[in-house]
């Protein structure tokens, strides 16, 4: 009898196999690719009972299938495909296409048949009655809604602003100063967010150097705050089973926040104790501002009202950081020395993840690309190519100038490049294939017999002959395994 395992065969030049998992790149969903990939049509039908959720997903409806769903709203018979079809000219043939599909991916709408068997199309009806409920009002009002007085010490945008930036930088600094070589302090954060990284693979647990950033975890640094947040937030929603929270109601209040108006202070008295737990939560995360865990009164910040709108502003950052992020702040010399000129301690810890930071003055920061530097990064899931991308994407403006007045391809010099692709290529010496491991013969001879067989099919990928071991390609496994169970029955 064989045992058989499924995995990534790792071979070199060497005869040892190794059974390793390669790092994936990150995947940030928007919030149409996360109804369409994690939720069933029956989960949708229960989340459109939410008016909410309904108007949040409307909002982020191409225009044309926004344009479909108001003209059809107050319809109440289906109406043919032909006519929705000639609703848009021959030029905005393709937007059409696209919005029929997402409105059908989404269960907006659904295929009908009117009498004389013709194809149409109708809205959901539980999607059309609560789109309707935000549109004319009634219903249940939402939780945050309820009447508050006056707020002694109301709080300005620009304090929400400033509060909301701080408490995500907290999460922030914390990824990249946590197993950090340059010794950076990571910053304190709840156990809550720490679960959230490690689930979402954003960081992992190494028994050498504690809890480290991940290859997904630097390239989440590169994406834009509002990115992050809700990468974030639905890794949050993917653990709401575990904290005994519902999904649907904590959708419901996620865009209740989105919806309301930046600088007003709203009401937590009508919400449930998980509710109250998942306000508690995102006051951790930076998305409500609360004075005290027990006052009823909040502030939703520029986060929350972000969190699903791709058009939304981001929130004020310092002036001056803002004119380093579009103009640059990095200078990479050829004898690998690399100069920041920023006084941001999360941009310094980013730095270090990857350079061993020698110096530090007010306004300028002085490291150097080592092998043992990058090598560590490498570790760390990082890519050669990642730290080329971040180095060149916010390279100081006289490196563009000699870039373009020498022809090059990259503003970096060529001899720095070449040497952290190389540092890369020393460990990866290996090349992965997808397979299957045989192993636990009984006899030599079953062995021999298997071997051959997957040896004759072309998808044998390693054997050892004294261990009774050999690996055989993914595509290849269904017919190794249903010859070796008629093997073993006829030899039986």
């Amino acid at each position: 009898m064989a045992d058989t395992k499924s995995g990534r065969h790792a071979s070199t030049s060497a005869a040892t196999p190794l059974l390793v998992q390669s790092p994936e790149n990150l995947e940030c969903k928007n919030f149409q690719e996360y109804l369409r990939t994690r939720q069933t049509p029956e989960t949708l039908e229960k989340l459109y009972t939410y008016p909410p959720i309904c108007l949040a997903v409307y909002r982020e409806l191409p225009e044309v299938a926004r344009q479909f769903v108001i003209r059809m709203l107050f319809v109440d018979q289906p109406v043919p495909q032909a006519v929705v079809s000639s609703w848009g000219a021959q030029r905005v043939a393709k937007e059409q296409l696209d919005s029929t599909n997402c409105l059908s991916a989404l269960s907006v709408w659904r295929v009908t048949a009117i009498p004389g068997g013709l194809p149409a199309w109708e809205l959901t009806p539980t999607f059309k009655k609560s789109v309707r409920q935000v549109l004319l009002g009634g219903g249940k009002p939402w939780a945050i809604t309820n009447s508050l007085e006056r707020d002694a010490k109301p709080r300005d945008v620009a304090f929400l602003d400033s509060y909301a930036m701080s408490r995500w930088r907290c999460v922030l600094h914390y990824m990249v100063g946590t197993g950090n070589r340059n010794n950076i302090e990571a910053e304190a954060i709840s156990p809550d967010a720490v679960r959230i990284l490690l689930h979402a693979n954003l960081m992992k647990r190494d028994e050498r150097e504690g809890i480290t950033i991940t290859r997904q975890g630097f390239q989440f640094l590169l994406l834009d705050t509002r990115a992050q947040v809700w990468h974030f937030m639905l890794q949050y929603l993917d653990t709401c089973h575990e904290r005994g929270l519902v999904l649907a109601d904590c959708l419901s209040m996620l865009f209740q926040l989105s919806f309301s108006t930046l600088g007003r202070d709203y009401s937590s008295e009508g919400m449930n104790k998980q509710m109250l737990m998942f306000l508690q939560h995102l006051r951790e995360f930076g998305l409500v501002f609360q004075r005290k865990r027990k006052e009823h009164r909040f502030y939703p910040t520029r986060l929350a009202l972000n969190v699903t709108n791709k058009e939304a502003a981001e929130a004020s950052i310092s002036a001056d950081e803002e004119r380093m992020q579009e103009r640059g702040y990095i200078v990479v010399e050829t004898n690998y020395r690399v100069y920041a000129y920023t006084d941001s301690q999360l941009q310094v810890a980013v730095l270090g993840l990857f350079t061993e930071l020698l110096y530090r003055f007010p306004n300028l920061v002085v490291g150097v690309l080592t092998r043992d530097s990058v090598r560590q990064a490498l570790r760390g899931g990082i890519t050669a190519e990642q730290i080329v991308s971040y180095l060149e994407q916010y390279a100081h403006p006289n490196m563009k100038l000699v870039e373009s007045a020498i022809q090059s391809k990259s503003c970096l010099p060529p001899t720095v490049v070449d040497q952290i692709k190389l540092w890369e290529m020393e460990r990866n010496r290996f090349t992965y294939t997808e397979g299957v491991v045989y192993n636990q013969f009984l006899s030599q001879n079953d062995f021999v017999t298997l071997r051959d067989y997957a040896q004759s099919l072309n998808v044998l990928v390693w054997q050892n002959e004294r261990t009774r071991t050999m690996v055989v390609q993914k595509n290849g496994h269904d017919d190794v395994k249903r010859y070796w169970k008629k093997y073993s029955k006829s030899a039986g």
